[in-house]
């Protein structure tokens, strides 16, 4: 070795623990969540709320891929219902329900919108709601209902209304 080498301090690759799928499925929670609190404070302003996503296209011209910024639609979680507000917290489209078939959040006043979602987001990002979002993540897709229905039923065998063709 070099005598500049020599001087570093070298190790056997130390090993990486690997972090618990929770925490990935917080941070998006909390992502969307934050995007919930943008479009509310937008709509007690009076202002238009614009969510961005970036794409990564492929120019037709050159082939190189850039990046390209789109607008998206974002549905609110909040709903008004006379003038008194609620609030839904979900996983995909499923609503999440925190106490027994009940998935809504009396919130009251549309300005206390953001108030009660910045408490969500911190319930969130401390584990409060760890084993709702583990929950909602078991619900089947139609891809595994799918299989699942096709493994439990009987197989049938085709019958034709042709007689079979025999050899002679």
């Amino acid at each position: 070795m070099t005598t500049l080498l020599s001087s570093l301090k070298v190790i056997a690759r130390p090993e990486i623990a690997v972090k618990p799928p929770i925490i990935g499925k917080r941070t998006r929670l909390v992502d969307k969540l934050k995007q919930q609190l943008d479009m509310a404070e937008c709509f007690i302003q009076g202002s238009e709320f614009e969510a961005y996503r970036e794409k990564s296209v492929k120019d037709p011209e050159t082939g190189e891929r850039k990046k390209v910024r789109r607008r998206i639609t974002v549905r609110p979680w909040y709903y008004d219902s006379e003038g008194h507000y609620y609030f839904e917290v979900r996983i995909g489209i499923k609503p999440i329900e925190l106490v027994k078939d009940k998935p809504a959040i009396d919130v009251g006043d549309k300005a206390k919108l953001p108030d009660t979602i910045k408490l969500i987001i911190d319930a969130v990002e401390k584990g409060e709601l760890d084993e709702f979002i583990l929950k909602a993540a078991k619900f089947p897709t139609k891809k595994a209902k799918a299989s699942a229905e096709a493994s439990t039923e009987p197989k049938s065998e085709a019958k034709s209304d042709t007689p079979a063709k025999t050899t002679k």
